[in-house]
């Protein structure tokens, strides 16, 4: 038993779970989190306690970031290989601790970039899904994209998400029809046909798996 205890203290789990501080309440929100007093807690007490509590977090965080937004699949791709790595002993506990710190500090800095570009959050995700990884664009052409973005899901959820759109092959090709005509009416000139055609595709394709018709989205399940 004492063997069995030892190797699950030092393999971190793949599976999330609710973490609680001292008080009691449940931390689900990265904005919470006092990096000094975390840091005390991690240098006095267990340490691979409280690295789990932080990896719990972020892999709770990062499932509903990248829910929202498809394009931040890097971020899970990098917190996925540092479990990879502490777990085949790769990293010790400490430098393990210190990268999801770190994981944590940008993930922060992520969580604010809507504000920051003054977009909803699924306006975000249709804006990068747009401008990553190409094509390069100025300042004044992603402001022609923003608007692109806004425009699209202003018109698709009045007129086009209706009930069980997915499930009808004319409300299918409607909507998809409305995309291109946004796309090519507001997109700008950076855009080529490769281009065009492509970015139609990944965001029919985020339209499709995240909007379920009449009101309902991922985006309204986490309000």
């Amino acid at each position: 038993m004492q063997q069995v205890e030892e190797l699950l203290d030092r393999s971190i789990a793949p599976v999330p779970y609710i973490i609680k501080e001292d008080d009691d309440q449940p931390l689900h929100d990265l904005s919470q989190i006092d990096f000094e007093k975390l840091k005390d807690k991690f240098n006095q007490g267990r340490k691979r306690t409280e690295a789990e509590k932080l990896r719990a977090l972020l892999s709770m965080k990062l499932e509903t970031m990248l829910t929202e937004n498809p394009t931040r699949k890097d971020f899970m791709e990098k917190f996925q290989k540092l479990i990879d790595a502490y777990n085949s002993g790769s990293l010790n506990i400490e430098v393990f601790f210190k990268e999801l710190v770190d994981l944590t500090a940008d993930l922060q800095v992520e969580d604010q970039r809507a504000i920051r570009e003054n977009l909803s959050e699924e306006e975000l995700a249709l804006f990068d899904i747009l401008t990553k990884p190409v094509p390069e664009l100025a300042e004044k052409e992603k402001a022609q994209v923003k608007k692109v973005c806004k425009e699209l899901l202003e018109t698709l959820k009045a007129e086009k998400l209706v009930l069980d759109w997915r499930k009808k092959d004319r409300a299918r090709s409607d909507v998809r029809r409305t995309l291109e005509i946004v796309f090519d009416r507001g997109l700008p000139e950076s855009y080529d046909e490769g281009i065009y055609n492509e970015k139609c595709e990944l965001a029919f394709h985020h339209i499709f798996t995240s909007y379920y018709g009449a009101g309902e989205s991922v985006y309204s399940a986490m309000r």
